[in-house]
């Protein structure tokens, strides 16, 4: 299938790529992972599954991602955060579903915190998979080899090899000091509406303690966690696709 071209909206004087196709509601609005796009195999399958069901479906690169303008090492968890509420609050209509993949469902929880902040109570569902919620500060600053905070204090970067790209993956200072400031799993979290969470017990990058931390700061939540004994960070086998499509359409079913 060939992708439609994107719309452009310009937030802060990024040009970000959206894909939006309206629908019913409620509608699925897709946050994609650290250095994803948004036409990866997950935001693909969940794009085909929302056209076969008639529902609105919406999605975006961050800057420094895919089709956006800017470049990658300018971006920060709240450069990226104020890009996604730019863009739901732009495309949206009604109840929605946030979709969020690693990266993303740290975005996911912190918009949640920012349009409840503002009144807005539109969303009414959350799916999670392979969650990294305070990834920097969580899973990177605690394993930082004398190296790399040297390359963090002298070149204000350090890089590594991916396993999911030929170019390396690039983590700023400004991004680290930056994730300090939107951390979400320092106490309960709140979200005021089902969450569910997909996560591989085969994951190299996140392990399933950080997925099970998560759930432990859910307590007011209607939370469901299904652990895949052999799944990877991806999660876009087929049987790892059949589950997120389940998982939204079940909260779907209930956000009417």
């Amino acid at each position: 299938m060939t992708a439609t071209a994107p719309t452009f909206l310009d937030v802060d004087g990024s040009r970000i790529a959206v894909r939006h196709t309206s629908g019913a509601t409620p509608g699925i609005v897709w946050l994609g992972g650290y250095k994803s796009d948004m036409l990866g195999t997950k935001a693909e399958t969940l794009a085909g599954w929302a056209a076969r069901e008639g529902r609105a479906f919406l999605r975006h690169d961050y800057s420094g991602h895919g089709e956006s303008g800017g470049a990658f090492a300018d971006g920060t968890i709240s450069k990226w955060l104020s890009q996604s509420l730019a863009v739901f609050r732009h495309f949206t209509k009604g109840n929605q579903i946030l979709v969020g993949s690693s990266m993303g469902a740290w975005i996911a929880l912190r918009m949640v915190q920012e349009l409840r902040k503002a009144g807005d109570t539109n969303i009414v569902g959350l799916v999670l998979l392979a969650p990294a919620p305070d990834f920097t500060s969580e899973l990177i600053e605690p394993v930082l080899t004398e190296m790399q905070k040297r390359d963090l204090a002298e070149k204000d970067f350090f890089a590594e090899p991916s396993d999911y790209s030929t170019e390396p993956y690039i983590y700023t200072r400004a991004l680290i000091e930056d994730g300090r400031d939107n951390r979400v799993m320092t106490g309960p979290i709140d979200t005021h509406c089902p969450v569910h969470i997909l996560q591989g017990l085969a994951d190299p990058d996140v392990p399933s303690s950080h997925a099970l931390k998560l759930v432990g700061l859910l307590p007011a939540d209607d939370v469901t966690l299904s652990l895949i004994p052999d799944g990877d960070h991806r999660l876009s086998r087929p049987q790892d696709l059949d589950m997120l499509v389940q998982a939204v359409g079940d909260i779907a079913g209930r956000g009417k």
